[in-house]
């Protein structure tokens, strides 16, 4: 059935119902996401004009989005957009899709922060491998005293983390350096955060689609073990790290001992529960630099 000429409120159910037929775990909600990116309408604009019908351009573009998302592409890398933290970041092809698990780091940090009273406080502080700049652009979004450096290895996940710093009025206070993980960072950091690849190499042509075609694979890709990253990252935090500042990881699930292992391995006080995310799992592996 052609969408062109449908009213609102029954082309939205034929997208729906399209999606919900190839399996898509979420179709009301991917169609209704579709939807309001193209019509340029909230949820209360798409039902005050439910009688309106699509015109010819509406109707093509629309049937080129469900395609997308029926041929495995995330609704995310279709709009462009992703909310992370209440904030909206825009992608590319050569940045992660923010998920609510990562936010689990940001908790993790500001519970630290908080904890010991430091959150008006001048902190330095450092995301290795920004990707969008999730991570560090959330954190300064609360911390309103805070300076960021992100770095990455590809340059146009650089330019997108800059473009979201500006767009949410933060540019003054982040800064990105294009780097392999450390390398080109001085500390001392008061707080380090990383989202490192930790997916063990064989394992990738087994996740979901819409993460094995579409996320970058530096980016999912730990090695053998999936701990290639931790091992090149926690030893430069020890290094850049102030006494008593803290370095915290997200890990994937089984991941906590290892990783706390390679930690205390290298000097880090590993005296803390990894955090856990909305499912339970562990997913915020904390360090601390020794006082002395």
């Amino acid at each position: 059935m052609s969408l062109a000429g449908l009213p609102l409120d029954q082309a939205r159910r034929e997208i729906r119902a399209r999606l919900e037929a190839a399996g898509i775990e979420s179709p009301e909600l991917d169609a209704r996401l579709l939807f309001g990116s193209v019509l340029q309408l909230d949820l209360t604009g798409l039902i005050a004009a439910s009688t309106r019908k699509l015109d010819d351009r509406e109707a093509m573009t629309l049937e080129s989005c469900v395609q997308r998302r029926i041929d495995g592409e995330p609704v995310a890398r279709i709009l462009g957009h992703k909310e992370f933290w209440g904030l909206s970041f825009a992608l590319s092809p050569e940045t992660l899709v923010p998920r609510p698990d990562t936010e689990t780091i940001v908790e993790a940090a500001l519970d630290i922060l908080k904890q010991n009273g430091r959150i008006n406080d001048a902190l330095r502080i450092a995301d290795i491998g920004t990707g969008s700049g999730a991570i560090l652009l959330a954190l300064l979004s609360e911390l309103p005293n805070a300076q960021g450096t992100g770095t990455d290895i590809n340059p146009d996940a650089l330019s997108i983390a800059a473009h979201n710093a500006a767009a949410l009025g933060l540019n003054e206070r982040a800064h990105f350096i294009e780097c392999n993980y450390a390398d080109a960072l001085r500390g001392p950091f008061d707080l380090m955060v990383s989202n490192p690849p930790y997916i063990p190499s064989r394992d990738i042509e087994g996740l979901a689609i819409e993460v094995r075609a579409h996320d970058p694979l530096l980016a999912l890709d730990g090695g053998p073990d999936g701990l290639d990253a931790y091992r090149v990252i926690a030893p430069a935090a020890f290094e850049l790290l102030a006494p008593s500042g803290v370095v915290i990881f997200e890990i994937g699930q089984g991941q906590e001992s290892d990783v706390t292992r390679i930690m205390a391995g290298i000097g880090l006080e590993t005296a803390f529960a990894a955090k856990p995310d909305l499912n339970g799992i562990p997913r915020a592996a904390i360090g601390r630099k020794p006082l002395v």
